[in-house]
């Protein structure tokens, strides 16, 4: 689950976008690593808090418990839309973008057509029930980590191509890119990579022993992840140059068919699809419980909350099928990354944050699993991404006329206002039954 979730569109895609500002091998790889890193510190944090607070809906329940149901609404209302409808579009973008060689498409709307179906397909199958939708799940992550494992192995079985003169050592410059702005905002595409490393918080009321479970999987998840994405990054860039991935979206496309040629890449071309199919399938998996959650408490959600025969969450999975489709023909690429990132880490620090409540409070301490390194762990997590989302306001407001702040900011207070309104409601439905 933690590995599905993580493994997918960010890896795939993002370095087209890094090494325009980042020209440096050893450079990009600190900063995969760094994102490895900060993400390894919130899994030993969401460790500690999931199995103090004990129920699924990730931030949505930890944030109402630890400071207000209203902050925790509107993390779980921002969650609907930027921390799975938004990586649902965009992985269905990709998903477009990797398959069109395979089958000879073209036009934005044949690609545009093909990242929708990929969406009402995979919802549709996780439909179907939990069991047949989690085989099936389990199935796509093997198929997509043997794959990667290959892939990553190819350069050096395979000799038809001229490797790339991109060099892993430090370079003279290096420093100053390290501390510009550029490896800040860049930053915002590797979080979206390593978005998915809290996965299986989402579903701590579903694991049969959480305290065992829970921990395991987010650590182990999220280290297998960080050397994936290392080596994957420094495969793309030992076969391909940076002009050759510059502002590239399907750089996994570039690189294969650079190496093996236009009818064997049009293979990895279509195995692409399907690593990120499996991506796409984690988060219909994971998504719907926040909605599910939200039902259960809000009466004016509680539809969210019925589930079909097979055990799934049917209107949730449906409503945030809509909403990944509506954003799909509404947005681009580049703006749902920023929105994603931005988003994600704003509500995922504030968890974080909650952890120093929780020891105060001493919740649930005979069952809790202890932070690594605690205060340093989550004290590293909170900086950095303070500090990612300051460069990102900062870009956004100097060059996009602040759009990400603002799409941002509406988001967040709809959420207020929808849960001001659904207690409102709440209230007098209530007094109705009375």
């Amino acid at each position: 689950m933690v590995m599905a979730n993580m493994i997918g569109t960010g890896v795939f895609t993002s370095l087209g976008f890094q090494v325009g500002p980042l020209p440096s091998g050893f450079v990009i790889l600190m900063l995969w690593l760094l994102g490895g890193l900060v993400a390894l510190a919130g899994a030993f944090c969401y460790a500690e808090i999931a199995t103090r607070i004990k129920r699924s809906g990730g931030e949505y329940s930890y944030l109402s418990e630890i400071f207000h149901p209203g902050l925790g609404f509107a993390s779980g209302w921002i969650s609907i839309f930027a921390g799975f409808a938004a990586p649902i579009c965009a992985v269905s973008m990709a998903i477009g973008s990797y398959f069109a060689p395979v089958v000879g498409l073209s036009s934005d709307s044949q690609i545009m057509a093909v990242s929708a179906l990929s969406i009402i397909l995979i919802s549709g199958i996780h439909l179907l029930g939990v069991k047949k939708g989690g085989g099936i799940q389990n199935v796509l992550t093997a198929v997509k980590l043997l794959f990667i494992l290959f892939f990553c192995i190819s350069p050096f079985i395979f000799s038809g191509y001229t490797p790339s003169s991109v060099s892993f050592a430090p370079q003279a410059g290096d420093s100053s890119l390290l501390w510009s702005s550029s490896f800040a905002i860049s930053l915002v595409y590797v979080y979206l990579a390593y978005s998915g490393w809290n996965a299986s918080a989402y579903i701590a009321g579903n694991l049969e022993n959480p305290k065992k479970s829970l921990p395991f999987s987010l650590i182990l998840g999220t280290v297998i992840v960080t050397v994936l994405y290392l080596v994957i990054n420094a495969t793309f860039l030992y076969v391909s140059d940076y002009s050759e991935l510059d502002g590239q979206l399907d750089v996994g496309n570039v690189v294969a068919l650079k190496m093996f040629g236009e009818d064997y890449g049009k293979v990895f071309s279509g195995l692409f699809s399907l690593a990120l199919i499996s991506s796409l399938s984690a988060m219909v998996i994971a998504g719907p419980r926040v909605t599910e959650s939200m039902g259960e408490d809000h009466k004016i959600f509680n539809v969210m909350t019925k589930k079909n025969k097979g055990g799934s969450p049917h209107f949730a999975i449906m409503f945030q099928a809509l909403i990944a489709l509506v954003l799909l023909y509404t947005s681009t690429f580049e703006d749902v990354m920023k929105y994603i990132g931005v988003a994600l880490s704003l509500f995922s620090t504030l968890t974080v944050a909650g952890l120093f409540v929780l020891r105060k409070r001493k919740t649930n301490e005979e069952s809790a699993v202890r932070t690594f390194a605690y205060p340093i762990t989550p004290i590293f997590f909170i900086l950095v991404n303070l500090t990612m989302i300051g460069y990102v306001f900062y870009d956004d407001l100097n060059n996009s006329g602040g759009k990400v702040l603002i799409i941002s900011s509406i988001t967040i207070l709809t959420g207020y206002v929808a849960y001001y309104a659904s207690k409102a409601l709440g209230k007098q439905m209530d007094g109705k039954l009375d």
